[in-house]
């Protein structure tokens, strides 16, 4: 069984440049270690896909490849530069007077990535006052090798919020909570983050991903609870009352009619 356009599907994975021994990427926390791209902030966990969609993408020849697979599939899939990261263009690589880096003229070294003229670029050469930046992806002109393993497909309306929830919010699994009912679902907001200043960005895809997965759904309700800690403090006996949640609620937009085409 294959996977439709728009099928969320879970996947590990692990990428490396074919020809080399340089691994850059991956979903998995042992490899990630075992090739030393271990980052502490980065929840590795298994990746959310949407197929053929932008919501969840990854590269053009890899999602072609996932299309194709079913549940429990174990693959390598190559991913030649025109499906990839894009072939190298030699106009992309520039030399600038070392001086526009201003204070960071003096730190930085061949293979960094600085940004210019609000573009990121990697340094491939430091000369007599001018700095060579190429401007191509890291990995353009790269064929790209994806060790795969399709862990589940997201069929059930449960199963597709709760991979939404896990990949937009960045907390620990188990400290995310929701409630799905018949048309709508209480998403409760982490604790930890109730005060992040991306909170609201979060909201706003949580909503559009869910309805645009789940569109049975008419209602989205996103719920805050705020504890006085000061309070609690002072009186350790149980409190007679809790506190009352804070609840935020986005209801499916009403759709327009489109207009008559003439």
């Amino acid at each position: 069984m294959t996977f439709d356009k728009s099928s969320l599907i879970l996947v590990d994975y692990t990428a490396k440049v074919k020809g080399s021994d340089e691994t850059f990427d991956t979903t998995i926390e042992e490899d990630a270690k075992k090739y030393s791209i271990y980052e502490q902030n980065v929840k590795y966990q298994p990746k959310l896909v949407s197929i053929g969609e932008v919501s969840y993408p990854v590269l053009k020849g890899l999602d072609e490849a996932l299309a194709k697979t079913s549940v429990g599939d174990k693959l390598t899939v190559e991913v030649t530069p025109d499906k990839g990261f894009g072939e190298r263009d030699s106009g992309k690589v520039r030399m600038i007077p070392i001086r526009k880096l201003g204070e960071d003229a003096e730190k930085v070294s061949v293979g960094d990535t600085i940004e210019v003229d609000n573009k990121r670029g990697i340094i491939r050469f430091i000369g007599s006052g001018r700095v060579q930046v190429d401007y191509n992806h890291r990995y353009a002109g790269k064929t790209i090798l994806f060790e795969v393993n399709v862990i589940k497909s997201l069929d059930s309306p449960q199963d597709k919020v709760d991979g939404i929830l896990k990949n937009r919010f960045p907390v620990e699994n188990s400290k995310i909570a929701f409630d799905l009912k018949d048309k709508e679902v209480d998403i409760t907001i982490p604790e930890e983050i109730l005060r992040a200043d991306g909170l609201q960005i979060m909201k706003h895809f949580i909503q559009l991903d869910v309805f645009k997965f789940v569109p049975t759904l008419e209602k989205v309700n996103f719920v805050e609870t705020h504890i006085n800690k000061q309070s609690q403090e002072k009186k350790p006996e149980p409190a007679a009352k809790a506190a009352e949640p804070n609840k935020e609620t986005t209801e499916t937009p009403e759709k327009v009619p489109e207009p008559n085409s003439s």
